[in-house]
């Protein structure tokens, strides 16, 4: 399956390589890699793929799920397709309170003690959806975990879900796609150890130089 996504991102360019001119994100850190997941809605034979993915990995990682609960705003969609493949409501989580009406946060009906999966497109490092894990744990919610369509693999995403002792399972991960992009003829062999650089030490740059 890993592989499979990684070569559907490529397919639909979701994901863009530049690492001449890398990228910067919002944190201010170069990136040669750059994963616009939202790509997948529009494609429907990949969209397919990722959602009955995400439906297969929450079946075998958390088969006691009873509720899923997207990121907003990019997990919201993926949420609502995945639960109705599965049968499950869902709800999702905005990234602040609405300063209107009631005032939600979590949207959707969420009762205490409901175990919950939550729905993310993807990871760096990890802070935005820890944000929403302890939003639904402070709501009640037993959080079994995230199942998300790709993951930076960067250190500091995994200790910051170490951390907050959640799980996470994505349908492909920052290797798979570096290297069927290199199989695939996106990028050249050289770029993977860019790529693989940057991973490792984001905050390094020295990796453009590779």
């Amino acid at each position: 399956m890993e592989k499979q996504i990684a070569k559907d991102l490529l397919k639909i360019g979701a994901v863009f390589f530049r690492p001449d001119e890398p990228f910067i994100w919002a944190s201010g850190i170069k990136s040669p890699v750059y994963c616009d997941n939202r790509l997948t809605l529009s494609d429907l034979h990949v969209r397919n793929n990722v959602e009955n993915g995400l439906a297969a990995l929450i079946k075998k990682h958390y088969p006691d799920c009873e509720v899923l609960m997207g990121t907003s705003t990019a997990g919201i969609a993926h949420a609502a397709i995945t639960a109705h493949i599965l049968g499950l409501p869902m709800g999702y989580v905005r990234s602040g309170t609405k300063d209107h009406g009631r005032e939600n946060q979590i949207e959707g009906k969420l009762q205490k003690g409901q175990k919950v999966v939550v729905i993310e497109d993807l990871i760096s490092t990890g802070g935005s959806v820890i944000k929403v894990v302890e939003i639904l744990r402070e709501a009640g919610a037993e959080v079994l975990g995230i199942a998300s369509i790709f993951t930076y693999q960067m250190q500091k995403g995994l200790d910051n879900l170490d951390a907050a002792n959640v799980k996470n399972i994505s349908l492909t991960d920052f290797d798979t796609v570096a290297k069927t992009a290199a199989e695939e003829g996106y990028i050249e062999e050289k770029n993977i150890r860019q790529l693989i650089a940057f991973r490792d030490n984001p905050s390094d740059e020295s990796w453009i130089e590779k």
